[in-house]
């Protein structure tokens, strides 16, 4: 007979799961469940919908249900599981149902952060976490005729949404209980965001909390902070996400110390019938050697093909993340790798850091943009350890770079004698990254 496998979660992990495990062994019963009305979307580009960058939201969509339909795996929508047993194999919907099932992959993503305060459930308060939220957004602002905005948070999913709603003629406000924007990157590149945001008409609102929403029958909401009142027809709350686990935990998996399920380099969960992947389960970074939960699509993605290959008989390991990211602010692109200062040390490194400035072309050009990388390395061997960088061109593709030597385990002494593809155009005959490691290297 067949094996029954089951899904649960529609977002980037599952729908990867299940496609790669049908794909693998076409005799798989493969069922996939989401709460929602969308599965294999891509919630990255989100902002850019909302800001009419994109124009329409089916272009997020990257398989629909029919495609999985006609691939062989079945599609349940707008169902949510409510519970697991994992001694008799089931799983119970919300209508009474059960099924049951041989492999069960949890991909239940994760839930966003909201504030405990007055006022929170407001109709114009809103999250970003699916594609059903960024209709929702985006529904609202045109049927409201909405003037202003104010976003809660200051990481790079806030910093996307300020730009996408200014673009939209908002007045714009960034509310954030820090000094500057983005706290994982270095307060010198942190300072030149804050730069762009302000030179584009963000009001970037440091140090304030919020307290309550309020509505006033003549004029309009309001977000009130420990410090003003800020007039916002519509709130965005992007304070992060934390892993949806509830059904895991219930069903006695095992949950590891990032509060994400614990998994093998197999995605295997603490029962080796039940794989994990996405949001809601943990990874293992390679250059702090611990396991840590960031919640990104393309790791998500990953973890959802390894998962797949293994419940269709194809050993594979997920060979761990990097936390590699990236964000474009209006006409600054932001990017990093690897392990901050603080994490470094944390993770039990002696780290020593830099940064330097140049441009992204060689100087003889005339022109080229500033730009900026900070780069980390581990006292006495000179391994490197991550890396940051902005700058208005190039920024993006260098750490990528320097993704590939974290990946591979590089040191210092390498990176200076990395064999670039040289060109005027494109930089100096000493890179940046070579100019960085350099310098870097003195300091050791």
């Amino acid at each position: 007979m067949s094996r029954e496998v089951i899904v649960v979660g529609g977002g980037a992990g599952g729908p990867s799961a299940a496609a790669e495990a049908k794909r693998r062994d076409p005799s798989l019963q493969v069922t996939m469940i989401d709460m929602g009305r969308f599965v294999s979307y891509a919630a990255c580009p989100m902002p850019y919908y909302i800001g009419d960058v994109i124009d329409d939201y089916k272009k997020l969509v990257a398989r629909t249900p029919e495609k999985f339909e006609d691939a062989g795996v079945q599609v349940i929508l707008n169902t949510k599981v409510e519970g697991i047993d994992t001694t008799k194999g089931m799983i119970f919907l919300g209508g009474g149902e059960a099924m049951s099932y041989d492999n069960l992959v949890v991909a239940t993503g994760s839930v966003a952060t909201l504030p405990d305060i007055p006022g929170k459930e407001n109709k114009g308060i809103f999250v970003l976490k699916n594609l059903e939220d960024g209709i929702g957004i985006k529904e609202y602002i045109r049927a409201n005729q909405c003037r202003s905005a104010a976003i809660v948070g200051a990481g790079f999913i806030a910093i996307e949404m300020g730009e996408s709603l200014k673009r939209l003629g908002m007045e714009t406000s960034i509310v954030y209980r820090g000094d500057l924007p983005v706290k994982k990157w270095d307060p010198e590149l942190s300072a030149v965001i804050l730069g762009e945001l302000t030179k584009n008409g963000i009001n970037f609102m440091a140090n304030h909390s919020p307290v309550a929403v309020e509505k006033d029958s003549h004029n309009g909401q309001f977000l009130l902070t420990d410090k003003d009142k800020i007039k916002a027809d519509i709130i965005i709350f992007a304070l992060g996400v934390k892993p949806n686990v509830t059904l895991a935990r219930d069903a006695g998996i095992a949950i590891g110390d990032t509060g994400a399920i614990s998994v093998d380099s197999f995605q295997r969960t603490s029962r080796e019938e039940i794989f994990s992947a996405g949001d809601c389960c943990q990874s293992y970074h390679r250059v702090s050697r611990k396991w840590v939960n960031i919640p990104l699509g393309d790791i998500a993605n990953k973890q959802g093909r390894v998962a797949g290959l293994n419940i269709s008989g194809n050993k594979t390991e997920f060979p761990g993340v990097l936390g590699s990211q990236s964000f474009k602010v209006f006409d600054l692109e932001v990017a990093a790798t690897g392990l901050d200062e603080n994490e470094a040390k944390r993770s039990g490194y002696d780290a020593a850091s830099t940064i330097v400035w140049g441009k992204s072309m060689a100087p003889v050009m005339g022109s080229g943009h500033r730009l900026g990388i900070k780069m980390i390395a581990e006292r006495g061997t000179g391994k490197l350890l991550g890396a940051q960088s902005v700058g208005q061109g190039g920024a993006v593709g260098r750490i990528n770079t320097l993704s590939a030597c974290l990946w591979s385990g590089m040191g210092l002494d390498d990176i200076i004698y990395m064999d670039f593809a040289y060109s005027p155009p494109f930089s100096a005959a000493w890179d940046l990254i070579h100019t960085a490691a350099q310098v870097l290297k003195r300091q050791l």
